[in-house]
């Protein structure tokens, strides 16, 4: 089978080009750019039609997205073509093609209401902000399409690879001798590596068979922004730095974050089969490749 991964210069991307190296399948990586990685512009409908047709594309991984959560309020065209336009158009494509579409999509489609137990699949979508409604919008144009689809929703998502919150709390915990981090948002963090290695079980086994549908994927567990950063220091063995805790507004943002956006994985294990590792053993596995790696 040909298997299309988009945004694949990310980190779910790059960690999927990864799990894909003992496949049997046909992978092709597209981006904007990358020096291994094909070109493909997914706001554009043709390029996007032409390039399945072409290479006979029997599954799309739709990785890519604008994740600037921030920046997002102030460049809102662009969140949402690439959020929901971008995403209709690949879509509508599978649909004509008959092929299947796994789309990633985010806890940010929560936030809105004032949850205390873990978000379900079927649960209404309340996003605070643009990233969040954009995000909901590509769901939407999934399931308006008519294609075979699997929407999987995912949170803090993190690996060794690009910009993320990890990296950042590597490098302030040893640099700084004191930080403050917030104590008042609640979710899980989401190794790539993890993500990545279950959509690549559910492809390889064409799990996504009869199976159409809304999933949540990220690690087990819950844990606080503050709980993840001092488990990140922990691990790296950065003792020096006095890390404590701090309410949200002590960080003024564009945006209101989801102040809890536990994410509900039964219908996920019960469905594939499949086990999600616990948050802080995926965390010291990934912090253990970074270090290595230094």
């Amino acid at each position: 089978m040909n298997i299309l991964v988009t945004g694949s210069e990310g980190q779910l991307g790059r960690a999927l080009r990864r799990a894909s190296a003992a496949s049997s399948d046909r992978y092709f990586f597209t981006d904007v750019a990358g020096d291994d990685t094909l070109r493909l512009d997914i706001t554009d409908a043709e390029a996007v039609e032409g390039f399945i047709r072409e290479h006979g594309i029997g599954v799309v991984v739709n990785c890519a997205a604008y994740t600037n959560v921030d920046r997002a309020e102030d460049d809102a065209a662009r969140a949402e073509l690439l959020n929901a336009t971008a995403v209709g158009y690949l879509a509508n494509a599978m649909q004509k093609s008959g092929g299947v579409l796994i789309h990633i999509s985010t806890d940010y489609v929560f936030g809105g209401d004032p949850y205390n137990t873990p978000c379900r699949e079927e649960q209404k979508g309340t996003p605070t902000g643009v990233y969040g409604v954009t995000k909901l919008q590509g769901e939407e144009a999934v399931r308006a399409s008519g294609c075979r689809h699997l929407i999987f929703r995912t949170a803090w998502l993190y690996s060794e690879d690009g910009a993320n919150f990890v990296k950042t709390m590597l490098r302030l915990t040893e640099e700084k001798e004191e930080l403050k981090v917030v104590f008042d948002q609640a979710g899980t963090p989401t190794y790539a590596g993890d993500l990545a290695g279950a959509i690549f079980g559910i492809v390889e086994r064409r799990l996504f068979e009869g199976r159409e549908g809304t999933y949540h994927y990220s690690n087990e567990g819950v844990c606080s922004w503050y709980d993840f950063t001092k488990a990140i220091a922990e691990y790296a063995g950065h003792r020096r730095c006095d890390i404590q805790p701090c309410h949200s507004d002590e960080f003024p943002s564009k945006v209101k974050r989801p102040s809890y956006s536990v994410l509900d994985k039964t219908k996920f294990r019960t469905t594939f089969g499949l086990e999600i590792p616990y948050w802080r053993d995926s965390l010291e596995k990934c912090i253990a490749n970074i270090v290595k790696k230094r």
